[in-house]
């Protein structure tokens, strides 16, 4: 394939996906519950205060309920890079040795 018509099309495609992108719109979460006839329930700034503020304290209460830690954390960033390192170093080292032997691995070469 032509590579001009490749890149034309590659870029038209990034442009219509970010014009489309872009008309989206995110909407806040309203207060309030939605009645039948459409109308916005009762539901006051102090409601949802009071509502936090017990959800705070059940969460402080029971601690092994979970109180919205990251999975993995391993107590902060230098876990997280200790455990990735781990990850990725392993993948890593299973493709050198896998790399090392085979059909196309070099003759006279390990």
């Amino acid at each position: 394939m032509n590579k001009k018509v490749l890149l034309t099309a590659s870029l038209v495609a990034v442009f219509v996906v970010g014009t489309f992108g872009a008309s989206s719109v995110a909407f806040a979460q309203y207060m309030g519950n939605v009645g039948s006839g459409g109308e916005t329930g009762a539901y006051t700034l102090e409601e949802a205060l009071e509502i936090q503020k017990r959800r705070v304290e059940a969460a402080a209460a029971n601690p092994a309920s979970g109180s919205g830690t990251p999975y993995l954390d391993a107590s902060g960033v230098g876990g997280a890079a200790v455990i990735s390192a781990a990850v990725f170093g392993g993948i890593a080292g299973a493709f050198f040795l896998k790399g090392r032997s085979g059909k196309y691995a070099a003759m006279g070469r390990g």
